[in-house]
Parts: structure tokens; C-alpha cells; sequence
């Protein structure tokens, strides 16, 4: 097949440090190229891949602020869509804008929705549903307003996290993800407070004054913040983690840095919202817990997790050779 996968052009593909829906597109585009598909990739032009590569712009938008965003997606989409009959299909990454576009080419468009930022961009997935078809990456994620093709999870490279069966040094938690109110940064500290432990906190800073003034006056030698985490920081932090803290306020459609954890072999204590339920085995693979005070009383029932046990389910479930399978299967119905 000839597929075009549409990427972001907020950060590079596969992102430098953020960027799970960039991390998603890689993942989806280096499987396609494996499996023997012809694949071009639409991303910025510092995008790393094995596929053909069409670019409107080398850096993303977040990466350099001298772009105006919307200037950027607006080109950015174009050109794939100027070139849709090229494609005997189209895989969307990019949310709803792209949608504006479907009505007016006839190559079928695979939209993977990988969240809502609100309720006002329902009307534009709405009014294109019948034209495309969604793929949620959580039952959990489904709006009960569309329709979609399939629920497939996202797919992780096994191969690039490593399996620790015991941390090494001093016993800590993580915290790894963005620095924001919805992620729970500040519950992580009140966690790891109450449980008397250690504390290392990873991730970009998304809102800056909830860091200045929730965050930072509380860091010390108990609680540490290390920064954004790259793949071998990440690989050293998760592996040698006693668990992952995920104490979310919203209702997260997946959660890579869960998946990833227990790829890891780090069980993770979250609370229970969104796709949660179906990211761990309670009691197997982490805690499905509702505050703090139930988080912190996990703490000390880690020890009897198997950590061999959260590397193998989530081996199985979150895959990139599983997601790439599922949406190739995809691809097959839709065609045929």
C-alpha cells in the first residue's frame, strides 16, 4: 500500500523530548516501512525516519516561536492534501483540522484521535464522521457522539526500554510527564510525603506558574526535579523507580509514561480516571487508587508486584509491532 501518515508540526517526529502524538506517528511510520508498505511521512524536516519525508517547515513550531502556528498547519496540512491522490491512504495524526479537508479528496482518511482538548471541537468530528474513519487509543476515549472504526492502543518499541528486575541505589518514586495541574505533579509530592519516600520528578515545564508556585518551593533533597528526561535518562529513572506515580486529575486518554514504566518493569500507582483501568492490572501491574492517602498506603504493597509480570503484559498489550499489525488490518478492511 501506498500510505501517507500525517504528523504534527509542533515538535520534530519522533520528538526530542514531548510529544506522544509525534511519538505515535514514528512508531506507526518506522512499523509500516518494516512491514514493506510505501510510506511518506508529512513532518518537519528535522523528523527523523525510514520512510520518504515532505516538509513544509524543519522546525516545529514549538520548537522555534519565530512561526506562527496556525500559518505553519495550514501549509503543512495543504501539502499533503494537494498530493492525496498519490496515497491510497491517509493516516491522520493531527486532530480535527485535517478533517475540513476530506470532503473535497477521495482517498479514505484513518483519523487515530488521541484526545479531545475540549467539547468545542466535537462539531467538526460530528459533521465529518461518515466521510473518515476514527480509531480511539482507549475504550475510555470514545465520545458518545461519533462513530469509530476500531479502538488500538498505542504501540511503544519494546526494544528501547529496558527491563530492570531490580531498581539499583537509593529507593525513590517517579514522576514522569509534563508539569501540570492535570498531571498531578504537585498530588506526586503530597504521595510521596505521606509514604516518607524519595521523590524525582521529570518532565517539561507546560505551566510555568504552577511551577514557580506549586513545585519549586517544595523541591529539596526529598524532592528533586531533573528536568526533561530524553530515552536513556528515561530508561535509567523508570527502571531503577520503585514505581510511577500517575496521579492524574482528567481523564487521560492513555498514558505512554504508564505503558512505558511497566515496559521497564516499574509498577505504577495511579489514580483511577480515563484509560487507566485499561492501561493496569490492578493489583498486578500497579494500583488503581482515588487519592492520595490510598496512594501513599500502595507504596508499601509495591513490593509484592512482579516486575517481570508488568513487563510482560505490557509487552503484549502496547506494542509497536501489535499497534501496527491492528491498524494494517484496518487498512485492509477499509480498501477492500
Amino acid at each position: 500500500m501506498k500510505i501517507a501518515v500525517l504528523s504534527t508540526v509542533a515538535w520534530r517526529t519522533p520528538p526530542l523530548h514531548y510529544g506522544p502524538w509525534e511519538q505515535m506517528a514514528s512508531n506507526l511510520t518506522e512499523g509500516l516501512v518494516e512491514a514493506g508498505h510505501d510510506v511518506t511521512l508529512f513532518a518537519t524536516g528535522s523528523s527523523q525516519t525510514n520512510a520518504k519525508l515532505k516538509s513544509i517547515t524543519e522546525q516545529g513550531y514549538e520548537e522555534d516561536r519565530n512561526h506562527d502556528a496556525k500559518v505553519i498547519e495550514c501549509l503543512h496540512i495543504a501539502q499533503l492534501m494537494e498530493s492525496a491522490a498519490d496515497f491510497d491512504l491517509i493516516h491522520n495524526h493531527f486532530d480535527f483540522l485535517p478533517l475540513s479537508y476530506t470532503g473535497l479528496i477521495s482517498t479514505p482518511v484513518v483519523t487515530t484521535i488521541h484526545g479531545f482538548s475540549s467539547e468545542k471541537i466535537i462539531p467538526v468530528y460530528k459533521k465529518y464522521n461518515a466521510k473518515n474513519y476514527y480509531v480511539s487509543i482507549s475504550e475510555a476515549n470514545r465520545h458518545p457522539d461519533l462513530d469509530y472504526l476500531s479502538t488500538v492502543y498505542n504501540g511503544i518499541d519494546t526494544t528501547a526500554l529496558r527491563f530492570q528486575n531490580k531498581p539499583e541505589g537509593e529507593a525513590y518514586l517517579l514522576f514522569f510527564g509534563r508539569i501540570h495541574p492535570h498531571k498531578g505533579t504537585e498530588e506526586a509530592i503530597a504521595i510521596a510525603r505521606k509514604s516518607k519516600h524519595k521523590l524525582i520528578i521529570a518532565g517539561i515545564i507546560q505551566d510555568q506558574q504552577y511551577f514557580n508556585e506549586k513545585i519549586e518551593p517544595q523541591l529539596s533533597d526529598q524532592i528533586i526535579y531533573a528536568g526533561p528526561a530524553g530515552p536513556d535518562k528515561r530508561n535509567e529513572l523508570m527502571g531503577n523507580a520503585i514505581a510511577l506515580l500517575h496521579p492524574i486529575s482528567f481523564d487521560e486518554p492513555f498514558g505512554l509514561s504508564v505503558a512505558e514504566s511497566m515496559l521497564c518493569g516499574t509498577p505504577v500507582i495511579a489514580f483511577n480516571r480515563g484509560s487507566m483501568p485499561e492501561l493496569i492490572k490492578d493489583g498486578e501491574t500497579g494500583f488503581l487508587v482515588n487519592n492520595i492517602a490510598e496512594a501513599a498506603e500502595s507504596v508499601i504493597r509495591i513490593p509484592s508486584l512482579s516486575r517481570a509480570v508488568c513487563r510482560e503484559w505490557s509487552a503484549a498489550q502496547f506494542s509497536k509491532e501489535k499497534m501496527v499489525a491492528d491498524y494494517i488490518s484496518l487498512y485492509h478492511q477499509i480498501l477492500s
